[in-house]
């Protein structure tokens, strides 16, 4: 041997190694044996299948958890979309509703404002008729000052010559005995005009009373006392509104006692004035009869005997003449009480025939 080997060291021919699992170390010493070795690997796979049951029990724990989750996330959605289903329908039914609702204000308001312009549109009629008939009163008045009077029928008189001859009686209302019914008279057409009562009693006037209107009405019974000749408003709804004044007024001064009749040559202009009368008087279906109320009559024979039977049972009959009746029997104009509407002569005939 030579000098450089003796100096290396000794060492062991088989060495044994080290075995570390999970940080145990299994050293393999000289006394150690085989038997001690293997328990230690039993015991640690034990250890490992013990770990890895419980992560598959805690995975399974966890898969169970999730599945609950969505189950209850999923009827969560399903909820929520069908009260957002329902709050959809709702919405749109309020939207139908409200659509609905517009529609029938816009009707209304097309309707009242062609009801605004229809009256306008009367009303402004009513007043041309009045300045026209007026004038036509003032050059009819200086035509006859220097006219001839002439004789008056027997049978029947013309309706102009009716209006001159009532304005020759002495009215009844306006003399000097008559002055506290005058005043009360003079009171209920002021009222009419400036505090109309849409809701009143029967046999009150409910409309609304223009000052023209007043005019005729306190013409008729302060001027003309009672009986005379209006000329037409124009329109046979202008002329019931000014009846229903002048019946109104009589009703608050005979009550019960008076008796208006209505004389008309047609079916369908007795069925105007019996509508008009109802909505301007607030009369019912039974205060059109015979025996009480309003009567209407197409012949003015009928109409006389009525009245004279009225009169002898101690009732006030008013008789009425439509503006389309040309002439009076003489034996209407007998009676303390009338009133006609004489047909302006420039005016086409069919403008009295709509209501």
């Amino acid at each position: 041997m030579n000098s450089d080997d003796s100096q290396i060291p000794a060492q062991p021919l088989n060495p044994e190694p080290k075995l570390s699992v999970e940080g145990s170390d299994i050293a393999s010493a000289p006394g150690s044996s085989l038997s001690q070795r293997v328990a230690d690997l039993q015991r640690i796979e034990q250890e490992l299948r013990q770990e890895i049951a419980a992560l598959q029990a805690t995975k399974k724990t966890l898969l169970d958890q999730i599945s609950s989750s969505q189950a209850a996330l999923g009827r969560m959605v399903q909820e929520s979309l069908t009260q957002l289903e329902q709050r959809k329908q709702t919405l749109q039914i309020a939207v139908e509703q409200l659509e609905r609702r517009q529609d029938r204000i816009r009707n209304e308001m097309k309707t009242t404002f062609a009801g605004v312009s229809q009256d306008l549109a009367i009303r402004v009629q009513g007043f041309k008729d009045y300045l026209v008939g007026s004038l036509q009163d003032l050059a009819a008045a200086a035509e006859q000052l220097d006219l001839v009077p002439q004789q008056i029928p027997s049978e029947t008189v013309v309706i102009k010559e009716a209006m001159a001859s009532s304005e020759a009686l002495t009215p009844a209302f306006a003399a000097q005995g008559f002055q506290e019914q005058a005043n009360q008279i003079q009171k209920l057409l002021d009222q009419y005009r400036t505090r109309p009562d849409y809701y009143g009693p029967p046999w009150q006037l409910r409309r609304t009373f223009e000052p023209i209107h007043a005019e005729r009405a306190a013409y008729w019974f302060f001027t003309q006392g009672g009986k005379g000749a209006l000329r037409s408003m124009g329109s046979r709804l202008q002329n019931i509104l000014v009846a229903s004044s002048i019946i109104s007024v009589l009703r608050s001064l005979y009550d019960d006692d008076l008796r208006p009749l209505i004389l008309v040559n047609s079916p369908e202009r007795l069925g105007e004035w019996r509508r008009g009368l109802q909505d301007c008087l607030g009369l019912a279906r039974a205060d059109f009869s015979p025996d009480r109320g309003v009567v209407l009559f197409e012949a003015p024979e009928p109409l006389a005997v009525k009245a004279d039977r009225l009169l002898k049972d101690g009732y006030m009959p008013l008789v009425i003449v439509d503006e389309t009746e040309d002439q009076i029997s003489l034996s209407v104009l007998q009676f303390p009480l009338w009133l006609a509407f004489a047909r302006d002569p420039q005016a086409p005939s069919s403008s009295y025939d709509r209501y």
